[in-house]
């Protein structure tokens, strides 16, 4: 059985193809250093776009780079209907996605706690040979 692709899901991966290079050759602003576009979702109507994007650096550098991309969104988006064939492109809503924060936060945590079981094993096995 082929599996499915929708129309929505196919243009959303397309636009975050274009993006990633748009953002990366054409936009200019200072503030927009290391970006990366981790996905695009769509609406149905393809009238909306949001483009969750991840960056190097603190919160502030993420801040500054929301807004220099929220600010570029109309070239981008002129920019990405030159570059797709489709008779309208979706409004872009830039979103900064912090699960890759939330992620690393949650392994930390884990590593913490596995090294602190660890520590209290080793204490009570020198207490139980004495």
């Amino acid at each position: 059985m082929p599996k499915e692709f929708s129309r929505t899901r196919r243009v959303g991966e397309q636009i975050q193809r274009e993006l990633a290079e748009l953002i990366r050759n054409e936009v200019k602003d200072p503030r927009v250093g290391m970006v990366t576009i981790q996905a695009v979702r769509v609406t149905r109507d393809l009238g909306h776009a949001k483009v969750y994007f991840t960056v190097l650096g603190d919160q502030q550098s993420a801040t500054d780079t929301q807004k220099a991309l929220d600010r570029a969104a109309g070239f981008l988006r002129h920019a990405l209907g030159q570059e797709m064939a489709m008779r309208s492109v979706p409004q872009l809503h830039f979103i900064y996605d912090e699960s890759v924060e939330r992620g690393m936060h949650l392994s930390k945590l884990i590593e913490d706690a596995c090294a602190s079981d660890r520590q209290d094993g080793d204490d009570e096995d020198e207490s139980g040979q004495s």
